[in-house]
C-alpha cells in the first residue's frame, strides 16, 4: 500500500523497497551532494541510488552520516561499472564502493549496463555476495527481455530489481509485463526525462485537475504503473515537491493518455547498442 515516502514494495527474495527515492545521477562530489542527501533524508526519504561511474560515493556515505538516522532504516543502491564486470573484479568493485560509501553493506547492488559476454560473471559474483549475506538483494539495470532470459538461463538467483530508463516517451509496457510476470521489480531511471517533459501540454493539464505540476503527475504514474522511481534533484523544495506523490490518485483516464504517449523515446544510450 502506497501510503507515503516510507511506503515498500516487498522484493522476491521478501526485502522491503521503498517505492520513491533520490537518484544522483550527475551530481558531483561536494557540499551540494552531500546537502542533497541530508535533505532527503531528513525529509523522509530512505532510499538513495548510486554508481560507481557516478563518482559520487564518498560524498552520498557524507550525507547518509550527517543525516544521523539508523543504518537500516535506509535502502542505499549502487552499481557495478561495465569495466569491472569480471567475477573477481565484480567482488573489488563492491568493496570499493563500501569503501567509499563507508558502509558495511548494500541493500541492492546492480550490473549496471549489460555488456556481452560479460554480464554472468559479474552476475555470479553478485549471487556469492548475496549467499554471503554482504548484500541484501541483487538485480541489474538496463536490462532487455532477451538479456534477462539470458542471464537466467545459467543464473542460481533471479534478479530482484532491473532498473531502466522509463518515462511516458517510453514506457517500455512489453518489458513491464515480462518483468511483472517474473516477479522482478521495474525502477525507472530518468522518470522525467531529464526534464523535457515537463513544459508537455497534456501533462500540464492532468497537473491542474489534481492541483500538482507535471514532475508530481509523471512519478505518481509510474507508482501506479507499479514501478518504483528515483527523481534526481539537489534542490530541497524540488526533492520535497518530487515526494508529495502519496496524497492524490491518477484516474484510470489519466493513466491511458499518459501511457498513449510513448514513442519508444529514449534519452539515454540503448541497451543493444552502447559504446562504453
Amino acid at each position: 500500500m502506497m501510503k507515503n515516502l516510507q511506503s515498500t514494495t516487498t522484493l522476491h527474495n521478501g526485502v522491503e523497497m521503498p517505492w520513491l527515492g533520490l537518484g544522483v545521477f550527475k551530481v558531483e562530489e561536494g557540499q551540494e551532494l552531500v546537502h542533497a542527501v541530508k535533505t532527503a533524508i531528513e525529509n523522509g526519504y530512505r532510499s538513495i541510488d548510486t554508481a560507481a561511474i557516478y563518482g559520487n560515493e564518498a560524498g552520498v556515505g557524507q550525507g547518509i552520516r550527517e543525516a544521523n538516522i539508523a543504518r537500516e532504516d535506509l535502502f542505499i543502491t549502487s552499481k557495478v561499472w561495465n569495466s569491472d564486470l569480471g567475477y573477481e573484479e565484480t567482488i573489488a568493485a563492491y568493496k570499493e564502493s563500501l569503501m567509499k560509501l563507508g558502509l558495511d553493506y548494500l541493500d541492492l547492488y546492480l550490473i549496471h549496463w549489460p555488456v556481452a559476454g560479460k554480464y554472468k560473471e559479474a552476475w555470479h559474483a553478485l549471487e556469492t555476495l548475496y549467499k554471503e549475506g554482504r548484500i541484501r538483494a541483487i538485480g541489474v539495470s538496463n536490462f532487455q527481455i532477451h538479456h534477462l532470459e539470458d542471464l537466467m538461463k545459467d543464473a542460481e538467483i533471479k534478479p530482484m530489481v532491473n532498473q531502466v530508463e522509463y518515462h511516458p516517451r517510453l514506457t517500455q509496457q512489453d518489458l513491464l509485463a515480462f518483468c511483472q510476470q517474473h516477479t522482478i521489480q521495474l525502477e525507472a531511471w530518468s522518470p522525467l526525462m531529464q526534464g523535457q517533459l515537463l513544459d508537455n501540454a497534456e501533462l500540464q493539464e492532468i497537473a491542474d485537475k489534481h492541483g500538482k505540476s507535471v514532475a508530481q503527475v509523471i512519478l505518481r504514474w509510474d507508482l501506479q504503473n507499479g514501478v518504483i522511481t528515483i527523481p534526481k534533484s539537489t534542490k530541497e523544495h524540488r526533492i520535497i515537491e518530487n515526494a508529495t506523490v502519496f496524497d492524490f490518485e491518477l484516474t484510470a483516464e489519466d493513466m491511458d493518455c499518459i501511457n498513449s504517449m510513448n514513442e519508444n523515446y529514449r534519452v539515454g544510450p540503448d541497451p543493444d547498442n552502447f559504446d562504453f
